[in-house]
């Protein structure tokens, strides 16, 4: 997973053509930290399909405002550098997010 901030986000999601998975987490956000594991095991999965890439909403809180992040943990799906799905809080499930990203392939 490429770890984002605000400098890196637009060039790696933004510009990105294809489908881009951004984990936005923060680190005092215990089950965002729970479920880390989870999409980084997705991310190895579905490595092939799509790009997989993290931002600590921490260091970009006006960047995650920007984007419409309502609430941690969320998973969004950017496809050619437009947010097409997420999945949020306690919808964000291992078997949420995979769903989600199979609707992609």
């Amino acid at each position: 997973m490429i770890a984002l901030d605000k400098n890196t986000f637009e060039e790696e999601v933004l510009k990105h053509e294809g489908i881009v998975v951004v984990d936005f987490w923060s680190e005092g956000c215990e089950p965002c930290k729970a479920l880390l594991p989870e999409v980084e095991e997705l991310s190895n999965q579905y490595a092939d399909n799509f790009k997989f890439c993290k931002l600590d909403t921490t260091k970009a809180r006006r960047l995650a405002i920007k984007e419409k992040v309502l609430g941690l943990p969320t998973i969004a799906i950017y496809r050619d550098g437009a947010k097409i799905d997420e999945v949020t809080k306690d919808d964000a499930t291992k078997i949420n997010i995979e769903e989600m990203i199979k609707k992609y392939i």
